[in-house]
């Protein structure tokens, strides 16, 4: 069920509820003509009156938590937050405005698409705001979208899915088509389909949040992303990539094995939580896939913003989480492309025994998007450093290995198959597996040796001491690399693997 139109706020009492108190400072220009007909002059001369307002957007800075922000908001009550040629114009000058004085972008919409009494020159206005908006993230500035009740057609179709994170009302709804257009149209939609709780489930939003709270949510997300600290980055020029410190290296790679199968073996939800207290997870490909067994969030690691994206789930487990498919790697995808737009730095934890091996994950292609994702990663322009936390086999783990700097714990491994794979493959059999792990380098001594892994973390001691040597590693790593000179960053990282296994 979806909420009713007697619960729907206002947009000026959305912002009032939502902004630091006094803050929002409107930037309404003066309207472009659109030389309407009699009817629908008097409409917008009903709605001006109804609403107090000039159009069906409102747009104008704010604050929320001190920090200066830019605001897009719809008002239903201006026929039905329809957006024509001047509500359009409106809104591509606002978001030009905060592209040019370097502001986070918040849209608010709330609308039933784009305005019927204006036609096909309305319809084709949602091209140019588009446009803005990618200019406006091209730009490394964040782009926040809160999906209000309802929100559909045209705008749906194209501002207002086009966040950095999205969140929704609390059973809004939320679809390409509203229910009248359905029902005209084709079939009715099953109830719920176009629920903001569907949305959720389906990976096409990231969180639901009622709008009391919507200003709390901002503050968090807008507190995550914020630049980092002069703190940190006055102890970032002073650090140094350390060489790896060879602490503790295994002396058998099957032994590796083993122990990183081991139940109740730290996981990539332990270290988030260890090492980014400060996260807000992202749900999903946002093109309407889920994947339980990947973790990805924007996170502060060492009070530096970054993107963080791992192999495994919320809950504790031993072991790795089950093998990723092409959902999955989508997910992980969108990550990467967050933080190639947000011009953040990006840390994966890789523990994967491998990735799913089913019909469905051949007709999706999991190939190509492993080879897509690995290519995404070994040329983003951001900083990135890789845990091999656990389990690394197969084009799963490579996808997410190339990174400026290669953290791995003393039990790690890396290989193309899991160690009964390759001697199924060599042998005809399982029972080598202990044999192929160790002709096939797959421990971090190894992995050390040929340049793959730079650092490696000792595993005495319990999880949590772990996690407390990743933080001090990964958040040294992060303080170095993000003073480095990008252009410098990223030559020396595709040196680092042109030259792999080239001796000399």
């Amino acid at each position: 069920m979806t909420r009713s139109a007697g619960t729907r706020r206002s947009a000026a009492q959305l912002l009032t509820d939502t902004l630091d108190p006094r803050s929002f400072l409107p930037w309404h220009d003066r309207l472009v003509d659109v030389h309407p007909n009699a009817s629908y002059a008097r409409q917008l001369a009903a709605a001006r009156e109804r609403t107090g307002l000039d159009e069906a957007v409102v747009v104008g800075e704010g604050r929320v938590g001190g920090r200066r922000i830019a605001v897009l908001a719809g008002e239903f009550g201006f026929l039905g937050g329809s957006v024509g040629v001047a509500a359009a114009q409106r809104l591509l000058t606002a978001v030009e405005r905060a592209t040019r004085e370097s502001l986070p972008l918040v849209a608010l919409p709330c609308s039933g698409g784009t305005r019927m009494q204006e036609g096909a020159v309305a319809f084709a206005q949602m091209i140019k705001i588009a446009a803005a908006v990618s200019d406006h993230k091209r730009a490394g500035l964040p782009y926040l979208v809160y999906l209000r009740h309802p929100t559909t057609g045209g705008v749906f179709a194209s501002w207002a899915s086009m966040g950095h994170i999205t969140a929704a009302e609390p059973d809004a709804l939320v679809g390409f088509l509203g229910p009248r257009v359905v029902e005209a149209l084709g079939s009715p939609m099953p109830d719920g389909v176009q629920s903001t709780g569907n949305l959720l489930r389906h990976g096409i939003i990231d969180a639901v949040v009622p709008p009391e709270e919507l200003g709390s949510w901002l503050r968090r997300c807008l507190g995550i992303l914020e630049p980092a600290g002069r703190r940190a980055l006055g102890e970032a020029t002073s650090a140094q990539l350390p060489a790896h410190d060879g602490y503790r290296l295994p002396s058998d790679a099957w032994e590796s094995v083993l122990a990183s199968r081991r139940p109740g073996r730290v996981g990539a939800w332990d270290v988030l939580t260890a090492i980014a207290p400060r996260h807000l997870s992202l749900n999903g490909s946002g093109e309407g896939e889920v994947a339980p067994g990947i973790l990805a969030a924007v996170a502060r690691i060492a009070d530096i913003p970054c993107v963080f994206l791992g192999h495994g789930t919320r809950a504790r487990q031993g072991g790795a989480a089950p093998g990723p498919n092409g959902a999955a790697l989508r997910v992980a995808r969108r990550a990467i492309r967050l933080a190639a737009e947000l011009a953040l730095p990006l840390v994966t934890v890789i523990d994967t025994a491998g990735a799913e091996l089913s019909v469905a994950a051949e007709q999706e292609g999991i190939a190509g998007q492993i080879a897509r994702c690995l290519a995404e990663l070994v040329t983003l322009d951001s900083p990135t450093v890789s845990v091999l936390l656990g389990q690394g086999a197969g084009g799963a783990a490579l996808a997410w290995l190339p990174a400026d700097r290669v953290i791995a714990t003393q039990h790690a491994w890396l290989g193309p198959l899991p160690p009964e794979g390759a001697s199924a493959v060599v042998h005809h059999d399982v029972e080598h597996a202990p044999q192929l792990a160790r002709e096939q380098g797959m421990d971090v001594a190894s992995l050390c040796r040929h340049g793959i892994v730079d650092q490696v973390i000792g595993e005495d001691g319990d999880g949590p001491a772990l996690c407390r040597r990743l933080e001090a590693a990964v958040g040294g790593a992060l303080r170095a690399l993000v003073v480095m000179d990008p252009a410098d960053r990223y030559h020396r990282r595709r040196l680092r693997y042109r030259g792999l296994g080239v001796p000399g």
